[in-house]
């Protein structure tokens, strides 16, 4: 048993801040709680935070390009990365989120790295989760149409010089699996992979992705298994468009017919859901992951969180690979969507308390299919966060300061002293216990920096398509 003395401890998202509290840890899980019977350490002790929505990418974005492009040309500087070894690929990302503070996180595998089958790779981001320390929630993705645009993409490969349609062809146009085959892929990668602690989901990439044929066997399918469904609904402007004019009677209704809401959805962003969708996703339980940072990044909006909340709606809070410095702090997106969200002057739109079950609690169900934890409370997992609470508060004048409004005023990734995760330390002092982080992040450059020049015609060919995806889009503003 091990007994952590705490300067202050946030026991629930609706507690709080407690002074000078004792935890003890037992076999993966919070034996007791109590007043401190000695002296205290000068730390802060939270439930982990968890990473709702995230695609698991070992390295970000902007190392490609990508930043500050709208979705639906971001999308594309993606295909850009070469393929690496996935154990590896997947250590980088969970260590780094698991620096950010992250205990729990989803990573909706839209990538694949293509080395071996999906079964047998998905095996290998188990290993590399296991080795971290985090519970992982794998989603595997699913389309079946529009590899392109929201729509046919002859138009737009008619405006691409011919070398460069040639490359875009060859790489994104390719007949689809059938989706007997994507469900039945599915279920191969749960049989190889799931386990503690991984838990395998259907992850259709989202209404615009995929058919209703395929939509619809997902649902029935996971009505049969309890396995969850993760998805993307509603990122983009141009989303909303599309699904409009595809679906005259609303998305979320037509989703609702094919049976996919339930309490065993998540839907990642909802940036334009409009109030009757809100409503009736609140009535049927779905889960919902609201990923600040990345759509301000992408250009894509601010979601109605407060709106969400006020329909009833369970949400949750991701980083979707791109938190504010892309660096998958989750104490700083927390922060940044308690700012965003709160409110003006006196009125409060979005309470402390909703914004710390979002982050602490809510996702948890998105990404394990167990709706546990998110408490330091007896009987919980004992996944906690322990900040340096001298750091935080180096120059406080008042004895009586609330110590959580300042863990959300400052608190960021560089105050985290240690994360525990079912009982284990996962991270001290900056560092991933289970692997050589750093040994395995400048192994992932490497063998990245080295696989580029594989993909220089694709190179080659993205300024084209960025320019015709930008006049498809918004033909009366031109582009790059």
């Amino acid at each position: 048993m091990r007994t952590i003395a705490c300067a202050h401890l946030l026991g629930h998202p609706d507690a709080p801040m407690a002074s000078a509290r004792q935890v003890a840890i037992a076999d993966g899980r919070i034996a007791s709680v109590g007043p401190a019977t000695g002296a205290v350490e000068p730390i802060v002790a939270l439930p982990a935070l968890v990473n709702a929505h995230d695609h698991g990418r070992a390295i970000r974005a902007g190392a490609i390009g990508a930043g500050g492009k709208p979705l639906e040309s971001w999308l594309y500087f993606l295909a850009a990365f070469p393929a690496i070894d996935p154990y590896l690929a997947a250590a980088v990302s969970f260590g780094r989120s698991a620096l950010g503070g992250v205990g729990t996180v989803m990573a909706h595998y839209t990538r694949t790295q293509g080395f071996t089958d999906l079964p047998t790779e998905a095996a290998e981001v188990a290993g590399a989760a296991r080795d971290v320390g985090l519970r992982v929630g794998f989603a595997i993705a699913m389309r079946d149409r529009n590899p392109l645009v929201y729509g046919p993409a002859e138009p737009l490969l008619a405006a691409l010089p011919a070398d460069a349609r040639a490359e875009i062809t060859a790489r994104f146009l390719r007949p689809a699996p059938s989706p007997a085959e994507l469900v039945a892929l599915a279920d191969a990668v749960a049989a190889r992979a799931a386990g503690p602690g991984f838990d395998v989901q259907y992850g259709p990439n989202g209404p615009q992705w995929c058919s209703d044929a395929l939509l619809g066997a997902i649902a029935e399918a996971s009505a049969c298994t309890g396995r969850r469904i993760h998805m993307h609904l509603l990122e983009t402007r141009y989303q909303r468009g599309f699904l409009d004019q595809a679906y005259p009677d609303g998305v979320v209704r037509h989703l609702d017919a094919l049976g996919l809401l339930s309490r065993r959805l998540t839907l990642a962003h909802c940036v334009w859901a409009r109030p009757d969708e809100l409503a009736l996703l609140a009535e049927r339980g779905v889960t919902i992951s609201v990923n600040t940072s990345s759509n301000l990044h992408l250009r894509s909006g601010i979601a109605p969180l407060a709106a969400m909340l006020a329909a009833g709606c369970r949400v949750a809070i991701g980083l979707d690979g791109y938190g504010l410095d892309e660096d998958d702090d989750a104490l700083r997106e927390l922060r940044l969507a308690h700012l965003l969200h709160a409110g003006t002057g006196f009125h409060v739109a979005a309470s402390r308390a909703a914004l710390l079950r979002a982050a602490l609690a809510a996702g948890r169900l998105s990404v394990t299919n167990i709706d546990d934890g998110g408490a330091i409370a007896p009987g919980a997992p004992a996944d906690l966060m322990l900040l340096d609470w001298d750091a935080i508060a180096d120059d406080r004048l008042r004895d009586d300061l609330d110590a959580l409004t300042l863990v959300l005023t400052r608190a960021t990734a560089r105050h985290i002293r240690e994360l525990i995760v079912g009982g284990r330390t996962v991270v001290r002092d900056g560092k991933v216990m289970g692997i050589d982080y750093p040994a395995a992040r400048a192994e992932a450059l490497a063998r990245t920096r080295a696989g580029m020049a594989a993909n220089a015609a694709f190179g080659r060919a993205l300024p084209h398509l960025e320019r015709a995806l930008a006049a498809h889009y918004e033909p009366e503003y031109p582009c790059c």
